[in-house]
């Protein structure tokens, strides 16, 4: 945070009565302005492999689906490591409904360092892995790993959380990891009576925790990001369109950051369609803007898509890139670092 210091010196007009002269009235001195700024923090270097590790971590668990023993599991190590980051624990529990009628004990799990530091910014992901292979053609029914959706952000976040522990950024940083966010709808399954409200069966976690603010005072970061998918070899993050809407200059600095540092191929110039993530819900029903960083490229249609293996037993660790990690994990590190 820049500070500013304003040292006004007036003038002082002096009359004598001793001699025939007045002395003169010295010159009035403009205001001294002096511009005070935070020192400036040198960007660690995002270790890509420990990413990695990290995502393999969550897979060991196995699929971390609300009201499983994997999953519960996974959260509490989740939590270790926040807490062995220095991050101070906020945890909202709490029961939501999926499409099925299933009720779902979820968390959103969030740490917070430098907590009473007010110019913050909020980094999230989400946790849970799809309960459906949907996408496949074989065993749809069964569970997916999640190495890329799920896995990658948490990996990503958690390596960046470990970098802060060691290197204080100065300025507050949340980690948000939301829960129940794969849990919508099954692909052309389920009778719906709108668009919106078959979206509105994923994401469970965004939303519940956008409706009930776990927080005893305003909470308002400078603004968020979302990350989704963002492990995969060659991946592309285009400029995805509610992110555009709600804070197209922050989309804006960040990719031209991005590209600064060498990852233009990554963090493409192309505005992508609006899609339904859990950056939404916080753009919707909060005053918070965030944006999402997601794997959102052009198929062989002619229509945007999430990878050939998106929802499908093809997510797992053999398509998890170190290069594509590095890309994400030193573009949001400096945006951390920099106060972009």
């Amino acid at each position: 945070m820049k500070k500013f210091i304003c040292l006004v010196m007036s003038g002082l007009v002096l009359f004598s009565s001793c001699g025939p002269e007045e002395e003169s009235t010295p010159d009035v001195q403009d205001p001294v302005v002096e511009v005070v700024e935070d020192p400036k923090v040198e960007t660690p270097d995002f270790n890509a492999d420990s990413a990695y590790a990290f995502i393999q971590n969550q897979v060991d668990f196995g699929f971390r689906i609300p009201n499983t023993p994997a999953h519960d599991s996974c959260g509490e190590w989740i939590k270790e490591k926040l807490t062995e980051y220095g991050f101070e624990l906020n945890v909202q529990k709490g029961v939501v409904t999926a499409w099925t009628g299933e009720k779902l004990n979820m968390q959103n799990i969030m740490g917070q360092f430098n907590p009473d530091e007010t110019n913050r910014i909020l980094l999230a992901a989400h946790w849970d892995s799809r309960p459906y292979a949907d996408n496949d053609t074989v065993d749809r029914n069964k569970p997916i790993v999640g190495a890329n959706d799920g896995g990658s952000g948490v990996g990503v976040l958690l390596e960046i959380a470990r970098q802060v522990s060691l290197v204080n950024p100065n300025t507050g940083v949340d980690i948000l990891f939301f829960d129940a966010e794969d849990m919508g709808a099954m692909e052309n399954e389920g009778t719906f009576g709108s668009v919106n409200q078959q979206m509105n069966t994923w994401c469970l976690g965004s939303q519940y925790w956008t409706q009930n603010q776990p927080f005893d005072t305003y909470y308002k970061p400078r603004y968020g990001i979302l990350l989704d998918m963002v492990g995969a070899k060659d991946a592309t993050f285009p400029k995805e369109g509610v992110s555009q809407y709600f804070a197209a200059p922050q989309v804006n600095r960040i990719w031209k950051e991005a590209e600064h540092l060498g990852y233009g191929d990554y963090f493409v110039k192309k505005i992508a369609p609006q899609i339904t993530d859990d950056h939404t819900y916080v753009n919707q029903n909060t005053s918070i803007k965030m944006l999402d960083i997601i794997h959102y490229a052009p198929a062989d249609n002619g229509n945007y898509a999430f990878g050939h293996f998106h929802h499908t037993h093809k997510d797992n660790m053999d398509i998890i890139s170190t290069e594509t990690l590095k890309a994400v994990g030193q573009t949001v590190l400096h945006v951390v670092y920099q106060k972009i």
